[in-house]
């Protein structure tokens, strides 16, 4: 009978999904595994497999938009008709041409995707083994599970390439070697301007100054063709939904944004120190950290904050889960980090750095986007200082974080370097006023001024 070719259920949230792009043509042949269609959901995209060996019949087109459970197409056994009522569809001339002869080989799918069991692919991926480098000596050329182990065991045999010389760290003074640690600055890439090119004090402190280069945008899926001038882009799945949320957040919220500087230096030394002492563990934590932590801190004391507006009441929600925005090709996606408050700052960076990289592997459910309570977004890599970040419905408020800069401090009359950074929290003003969201705000920056209270 039939195989159904579904829209799956990909997280609790989930109401519907998008039929982006049918990779397999209608009346194709298709293998176990194989994947036969791309899927868009609100957050994420997903590549959907066949379930079983037969030919490939689309029940809708691409573009079409149906609840999980859906029925898209079916898979059919050879001389296998659509169920009733299914559309009728041409199957190519293969099909109705005689077997033949047990002697030769079956052609390889006409879709031009590599044949593979479903358990050789999932063995291939744990091994790291691309499968176009992999010989198939199954039925008709299929990649089979023994296949890839014999790939695998060539590849581990084959003399790695000599590893590159050391590269010579770059001249420089002691002053500058201890400036360029304290201030997060990489000496190989600082002009040195001293006598044979020695780099001085005075060049890390320019390079401190220069503003940082925007961060390179992560790459776009294999699947996405670049947009060119006068391209239509269809306005669906996750730009839709983001359209949709931030004009609604919008036209439903009262929104204020208060801004604070914050004076960095203590909290760049402490980051510099937790990197190297945390470094056998792979983690390392970034700015960002510091403030998801401060901010997770300031949020037990301040739970006006930590609250959603419905049409007869203000609810303090019981728990701290913060929302941290990831930039992707598609649009912003916003993981959720939960329970943050109850995290150490060493098991927050190890989460969010878990997150970011699932979020552009799109590894991660619509459940991992679910249920934030307040959100955390940041523009300071791609050299913005200050910015009016959007509430992410139904929370009551968003911290955005801008870019350090040097900047100059006082202490007493005399006036000294620092490096500060400006934090922008939007409030919905139906839940929370001004003094509330400025004390919060306080907190957060005394948190990052003595950054050793994010450590307890």
């Amino acid at each position: 009978m039939p195989t159904d070719v579904l829209i799956p259920k990909l997280g609790m949230t989930m109401t519907e999904g998008t039929v982006a792009e049918w990779l397999v043509p209608d009346g194709a042949p298709v293998c176990a595994g194989d994947i036969v269609y791309r899927l868009e959901t609100e957050k994420i995209e997903f590549q959907v497999e066949a379930e079983a060996d037969g030919i490939l019949r689309h029940a809708v087109p691409a573009g079409a938009t149906l609840p999980p459970g859906a029925v898209v197409g079916w898979i059919l056994a050879p001389g296998e008709a659509p169920p009733a009522g299914a559309p009728a569809a041409p199957l190519p001339a293969a099909e109705a041409a005689p077997a033949a002869p047990a002697s030769v080989p079956p052609p390889p799918p006409a879709e031009g995707r590599l044949a593979a069991s479903p358990a050789a692919r999932r063995l291939a991926a744990d091994l790291g083994v691309p499968l176009d480098a992999v010989l198939g000596t199954g039925p008709g050329g299929r990649v089979t599970e023994e296949d890839v182990r014999r790939a695998h065991a060539a590849l581990a045999a084959a003399p790695a390439p000599p590893a590159a010389p050391p590269a010579e760290p770059p001249a420089a003074t002691p002053v500058a070697r201890a400036l360029a640690r304290e201030l997060g600055i990489d000496l190989a890439a600082v002009r040195g301007t001293g006598p044979g090119g020695r780099i001085t004090k005075e060049d890390v402190e320019a390079a401190a100054a220069r503003p940082a280069p925007p961060a390179a945008p992560p790459p776009a899926p294999a699947t996405a063709p670049p947009s060119a001038p006068g391209e239509r882009i269809p306005l669906r799945g996750m730009r839709r939904t983001i359209a949709d949320r931030m004009h609604r957040s919008l036209q439903e919220m009262a929104q204020l944004t208060l801004s604070m500087r914050v004076r960095m230096d203590e909290a760049l030394r402490l980051r510099e120190q937790l990197i190297a002492e945390w470094q056998p563990e792979g983690i390392r934590p970034s700015i960002t950290d510091l403030v998801i932590r401060a901010a997770a801190k300031a949020l037990r004391r301040h739970p006006a904050l930590n609250a959603r507006v419905e049409p007869d009441a203000i609810v303090l929600e019981p728990a701290v889960h913060i929302g941290m925005a990831v930039a992707l090709e598609a649009g912003l996606v916003v993981p959720v980090i939960r329970g943050a408050d109850a995290l150490s700052l060493r098991d927050l960076a190890r989460e969010t750095s878990r997150l970011a990289e699932a979020a552009r592997a799109g590894a991660l459910g619509l459940d991992d986007y679910a249920g934030q309570t307040f959100s955390v977004t940041s523009l300071g890599m791609a050299g913005v200082e200050f910015f009016t970040p959007i509430i992410n419905p139904p929370n009551v408020a968003i911290l955005g974080i801008g870019r350090i800069v040097d900047d100059v401090a006082w202490e007493g009359d005399r006036p000294v370097r620092a490096r500060t950074l400006t934090l922008s929290l939007t409030i919905d003003h139906r839940a929370v006023d001004g003094a509330p969201g400025a004390a919060f705000l306080a907190e957060v920056r005394d948190l990052l001024e003595s950054p050793y209270r994010l450590l307890v």
